[in-house]
């Protein structure tokens, strides 16, 4: 059912653009903000607009950051031991692995894996910026990459892709335990359990 406001059906429509929304919720979500006070309309939509305004890319590790924050909070880190990057495929995965509070090393987002079928290539991810980090510079050079990607066909086809680029360069190039399920996202895995898999990596 279309509703009679076209900005109401707008805002539906908007609202069933985000992933795992589907119409109904997308119609729930519509009604809160249409009912609730002003403040709330216009906070949600001060907070998206500065979501696209204000927030960018570390230089570094790819993972978001405030303009004026570059590098980002992690990457600056005195207590980081720079020598170990885990790559990870989104900001979500990364903020799974911090809430453990085990790791201390940096980190690097891919946003996104390699999927031939869905036209996503090496050239369309953040291996470019990985492999920078890479080289001899000032700091403490890389002694071990850590891959933490999705237990899927895509993550596994990533996995491989990166530990034939990083093998040569004479770094050891391990991977998360198998202790999270294959098709599981990392971002839903409990802290334990990747505390678990990041102890009990193993060498590729």
């Amino acid at each position: 059912m279309r509703y009679t406001s076209s900005a109401v059906e707008a805002l539906i429509e908007a609202f069933a653009m985000l992933p795992g929304i589907g119409r109904k919720t997308a119609q729930r979500l519509a009604m809160y903000v249409l009912n609730e006070q002003d403040g709330v309309t216009l906070r949600l939509s001060r907070a998206l607009l500065d979501s696209k305004e204000k927030v960018v890319r570390c230089s570094l590790c790819q993972n978001v950051t405030d303009k004026g924050a570059d590098p980002c909070q992690i990457c600056r880190g005195r207590s980081r031991d720079r020598s170990v990057i885990c790559v990870v495929e989104s900001p979500t995965d990364l903020l799974a692995f911090e809430k453990t509070g085990h790791y201390r090393g940096l980190y690097h987002v891919l946003h996104g894996v390699i999927s031939p079928l869905d036209g996503i290539g090496p050239d369309d991810i953040c291996i470019k910026e990985l492999l920078g980090r890479l080289e001899p510079g000032d700091g403490p050079p890389v002694k071990e990459v850590i891959m933490a990607l999705n237990p899927s066909v895509e993550g596994e086809t990533t996995v491989l892709y990166l530990s034939r680029l990083l093998k040569p360069l004479g770094i050891k190039v391990t991977r998360i335990a198998r202790g999270i399920p294959v098709g599981a996202e990392l971002e839903y895995v409990d802290e334990a359990t990747l505390s678990r898999a990041i102890e009990g990596r193993g060498e590729l």
